[in-house]
């Protein structure tokens, strides 16, 4: 029986068509051609002389047999994954420490630090997974994360990091060359640049919410610039563009170093709820690696000596 068994191949061409439905589709996401996952199909099918899938001249769809192969795909090709990540993590050693997080958590406040934590635990080798995807820790080779989100994640230790607060930032340059800056009014004068941003009901706070906050109720959000990402507003800014909302702790270094300046100190605090948290698996909560990052990092967040821009952070 088990050479009649689809290789691991051939249960990642079957699981992306049925969950596409469209060859096209699944090829892009394989890197293959649509004729070869034709083929591909048409070999496991000729394999295990089951009929996977009905065709039309435009649709496909699952016949209850694909049906029944395309969820033990899912099943399989999962445990396969969950395993390699294990197996990797047993692999690698205990001196290394994976964490994934977020591009502009790492550009902005980590690294900046890091070299600190180099320094008191040499015998920890960091590696960095930055990606804006949230990693499995059970499917992915990473033990630690930083997350922006609730916190609130089955099996998962989350210790809170720092709350946002949105606040104006602007480039030196742009009060010297550009339309005075003496109250909120004067920001019409000027291009706006925000975020788009909602989930579980809480939108990031954008130049209508700020400006509302200032007491300004006919404000023409329509010439703003939306970003898809904090980093590309905060960047705009940077470069002299516009006045962007940013979130103060990313933005903290850029501040106490001069490229950026706040026009105005009216800042809003995001949802209590949500904030970054460094996050790790339950089962995982003795590994001295984890522990020595997570005293580590808190002890950063909550210092002052150790962050000079804390201090500033705490008046907010």
């Amino acid at each position: 029986m088990a050479r009649l068994l689809p290789g691991t191949r051939a249960l990642r061409t079957l699981e992306a068509a049925a969950r596409h439905l469209n060859f096209t589709r699944a090829a892009d996401e394989l890197g293959l051609t649509p004729a070869a996952v034709s083929h591909q199909i048409k070999e496991i099918e000729d394999q295990l002389g089951i009929v996977l899938f009905t065709r039309t001249s435009r649709t496909i769809r699952l016949t209850e047999a694909g049906t029944v192969l395309f969820e033990a795909s899912l099943d399989a090709l999962d445990l396969l994954n969950r395993a390699v990540s294990r197996a990797q993590k047993m692999t690698r050693g205990l001196a290394l420490l994976k964490i994934t997080l977020d591009p502009q958590f790492a550009t902005k406040w980590l690294m900046r630090r890091v070299d600190d934590f180099r320094k008191h635990q040499p015998g920890i080798e960091l590696r960095f997974d930055i990606t804006y995807e949230v990693r499995d820790f059970d499917r992915d080779d990473v033990d630690i994360g930083i997350r922006f989100g609730t916190g609130k994640y089955p099996g998962i230790v989350s210790h809170r990091l720092f709350d946002n607060i949105i606040i104006p930032v602007c480039s030196p340059a742009l009060l010297t060359s550009g339309p005075p800056l003496r109250e909120p009014r004067d920001l019409f004068r000027h291009t706006l640049a925000h975020i788009v941003w909602a989930r579980q009901g809480v939108t990031w706070p954008n130049w209508r919410m700020w400006m509302a906050a200032a007491g300004i109720d006919d404000f023409d959000d329509s010439r703003t610039i939306v970003f898809g990402s904090s980093s590309d507003a905060v960047q705009a800014a940077l470069d002299g563009n516009a006045v962007a909302l940013a979130d103060f702790a990313m933005v903290a270094n850029d501040l106490s170093e001069g490229r950026l300046v706040r026009p105005f100190e009216l800042g809003l605090k995001v949802a209590a709820e949500f904030a970054y948290f460094l996050v790790y698996p339950a089962a995982s909560a003795n590994d001295a690696r984890i522990i020595a990052f997570k005293d580590w990092i808190l002890g950063e967040v909550h210092n002052p000596q150790a962050d000079p821009t804390r201090r500033t952070w705490d008046e907010l």
